[in-house]
């Protein structure tokens, strides 16, 4: 049995990974990075897409000079939230299955792509199978500590009950699903603050998240149909989860590497206040819920989260 982190398990040989999927970079002022992380995506991605949200370091200028990536402008800076929506958009509109999204500032290993598209591939395995001993004992280990999550089923199936088991509609990677040698020291704020948002979305929404916020994700894109994202800022991720759990989509995580290559990196303006960034965490969660709770009884992954309808 695995921990679902390497590819010959997860795509078996005999089996082809014919889907075509694009894989999308929100850029804002990544000049520094961009060129090299593009370099290394182009390696295991044939269709890559790059958002870039009104930079104003050179990124524009540097992307012009490549003809091996498409290239979608906003003229100003919209936000993170707004540049993952264009990709979701664009994916859509260009008839690809899947879209995988991975940051540009050099935090995430592009060579990992392939095991996040094998991943949203239908899996037929049973319970047994996915319930590696090893995998989910490390995984409880690493986050009960932190309480978000008790059962260390987190390390695959999120979001899976009342939903098919057999077809996967979001990989999400985990930074804390195992430990790597590599593996940077969190920000201690940024890692408090990941752990209390990832356990509140837990138990507000039936969820077995472990990371809440890493941008390493593949989608299926028909499901992204089934969402309405509005939130422009860095919390459009969270307005995702709730929706996720409110319809049915079935998640899961896969494990990726903790790196942090610069630990204050600004989030912009009064964001990089951790208890501001909190509060307007939470603001975005309690807003994803109220416009669940207009629509009617407010479910998540085919149960009742809570009774709405009075």
């Amino acid at each position: 049995m695995t921990c679902l982190n390497d590819l010959s398990a997860l795509c078996p040989p005999g089996r082809s990974m014919t889907s075509r999927y694009l894989t999308a970079l929100p850029v804002y002022n990544e000049a520094a990075f961009i060129y090299e992380v593009l370099d290394e995506v182009r390696r295991f991605s044939d269709e890559v897409l790059v958002v870039n949200d009104g930079s104003t370091d050179g990124s524009a200028e540097l992307l012009s000079a490549r003809d091996d990536v498409r290239v979608v402008t906003h003229e100003s800076n919209r936000g993170y939230g707004a540049a993952l929506s264009t990709a979701f958009d664009y994916a859509d509109r260009h008839g690809f299955e899947m879209v995988v999204t991975i940051d540009c500032d050099g935090q995430h290993e592009p060579q990992r792509i392939p095991q996040f598209v094998a991943a949203c591939h239908e899996l037929h395995r049973n319970d047994d199978e996915f319930n590696d001993g090893e995998c989910n004992d490390r995984a409880r280990n690493d986050v009960t500590s932190n309480g978000v999550a008790s059962n260390g089923v987190a390390s695959n199936g999120v979001a899976s009950n009342g939903v098919n088991r057999d077809r996967v509609d979001i990989v999400s990677g985990s930074r804390y699903l195992r430990q790597y040698d590599s593996d940077s020291v969190a920000p201690v704020e940024r890692r408090r603050i990941n752990m209390q948002v990832t356990r509140e979305l837990n138990q507000r929404f039936n969820l077995e998240l472990t990371d809440a916020f890493c941008g390493f994700k593949a989608y299926r894109v028909s499901a992204l149909r089934k969402l309405q994202l509005t939130e422009v800022g860095y919390a459009m991720p969270l307005e995702l989860w709730v929706q996720a759990a409110h319809v049915g989509l079935n998640i899961i995580e896969l494990p990726v590497p903790l790196i942090y290559l610069d630990e204050e990196r600004s989030f912009g303006g009064m964001l990089d206040t951790p208890d501001v960034r909190l509060e307007y965490y939470h603001l975005v969660l309690d807003r994803a819920e109220a416009a669940l709770r207009r629509l009617g009884n407010l479910t998540c992954a085919g149960r009742v989260c809570e009774d709405t309808s009075g």
